[in-house]
């Protein structure tokens, strides 16, 4: 959200990263390193560790640049948002509000991607509720169309 320019600050910086086996333990050095001289809390999490992920998410996860041997994308926002749905406190929705008023993602493309994932929700894993996504997910609909804000 703070690379998108939606939100001033973060708290904790989420990581997902894809590496040769053979380098896998010198990029985990190398964050921890960083994490430590910049006094960042990273976390390597992403919306996979939370929700299905909906189809296509590579493909709209967009190349930020390249770093060295390094290239970085930014995860799928649609991804993103369904996760932060998931998860449903005040500041994660409010994310997906801003998300929607700013016009990063679209609200039709982001219920079919719900509909998507809901199917497989329940199958999953068992610390997925479906009932309680939908009751989340209907809960920023509702906040989508009134124009309800809750930060």
């Amino acid at each position: 959200m703070v690379y998108e320019g939606l939100r001033q600050q973060t708290l904790e910086i989420d990581i997902s990263f894809e590496v040769d086996d053979r380098d896998h333990g010198a990029f985990v050095e190398a964050v921890r390193d960083l994490k430590e001289r910049l006094s960042l809390n990273i976390e390597e999490a992403s919306p996979a560790d939370f929700i299905p992920l909906p189809s296509g998410y590579r493909e709209r996860s967009p190349f930020i640049g390249r770093y060295g041997q390094l290239e970085v994308f930014h995860f799928d926002l649609y991804s993103t948002a369904l996760s932060k749905i998931e998860r449903g406190t005040e500041g994660d929705l409010d994310d997906v509000l801003s998300l929607l008023r700013n016009g990063r993602i679209e609200f039709a493309v982001l219920a079919g991607y719900f509909e998507e994932i809901r199917v497989r929700y329940a199958t999953e894993s068992i610390k997925q509720d479906p009932v309680e996504y939908r009751r989340k997910f209907e809960i920023l609909t509702d906040m989508w169309l009134t124009g309800f804000s809750p930060g």
